[in-house]
């Protein structure tokens, strides 16, 4: 009965967090349907509104799936707060790297307008691989399919660890990988910066995902002293990040 109620309460968990995501997707898609496909620059920016939801909504998934506790999970908790921030703002707000990037392009900032913006594909636009709607097009299905794998891996891992109560878990997805809930936030990192590349994220991306390994590692050491050799067999068979499919366990070694 209890084991029955905990699932409830579980499954109600992801499912609001499902919902507040899906709330805002919404929000967002339809205030994006609602401007023109050619939006300008004056129209596209300085929509503070968007900046705070978006970055509202995206901490506070992050922080209810991750549940840092320990300081190195709060400066890791840090960085990712920071990056969302610098993303929006850029993203809707200020966008510090298109007035950076303009000049040495020989163009005028107020070119870019809401497809302009997604530099990969205006990249593809000016070498004449692709029309800009094309280029966001690729961005849009590439940055979205690994949010939504990142952001499962996260809400996934998370569920199978709180139903472990404390014990070490191998089952799931936890016997394909040791830490998907890490992989899944460096996927979602990846998808932003395919998506809506900046400077401030790009340069911040690098010690996000190094400071991910590195709790990974420390995570590792410390489940090994807590469950000794129960661990260590499950490490020599279970990859840190790489998801062991179709190969033998004896051959997904970290």
């Amino acid at each position: 009965m209890l084991e029955t109620q905990s699932k409830i309460r579980n499954t109600l968990r992801i499912g609001s967090v499902a919902l507040i995501v899906g709330l805002f997707l919404a929000f967002f898609f339809l205030n994006l349907c609602s401007l023109p496909p050619k939006t300008p620059f004056e129209k596209w920016y300085g929509n503070w509104l968007a900046v705070v939801m978006a970055t509202v909504v995206f901490i506070f998934v992050v922080f209810f799936l991750t549940r840092p506790r320990k300081p190195k999970e709060w400066q890791g908790a840090g960085l990712t707060t920071a990056f969302f921030i610098s993303l929006f703002t850029e993203m809707f707000g200020i966008p510090l790297t298109i007035f950076l990037l303009a000049p040495l392009l020989g163009v005028e900032p107020r070119i870019f307008g809401m497809h302009e913006s997604h530099l990969w594909a205006y990249l593809l636009s000016l070498t004449g691989l692709a029309a800009i709607e094309t280029g966001v097009y690729l961005v849009m299905v590439v940055s979205t399919a690994l949010l939504v794998l990142g952001f499962s891996l996260l809400a996934l891992g998370w569920k199978e660890v709180y139903q472990g109560r404390g014990e070490l878990v191998t089952t799931g997805l936890y016997a394909k990988m040791r830490h998907p809930q890490y992989l899944g936030l460096i996927l979602a990192i990846i998808a932003f910066l395919i998506q809506w590349p900046t400077v401030l994220t790009l340069l911040l991306a690098p010690f996000l995902i190094g400071k991910y390994v590195l709790l990974a590692k420390e995570e590792d050491r410390e489940l090994e002293v807590k469950f000794s050799e129960h661990f260590r067999r499950y490490k020599e068979t279970v990859f840190s990040f790489v998801p062991c499919l179709g190969i033998s366990r004896k051959r997904c070694r970290s």
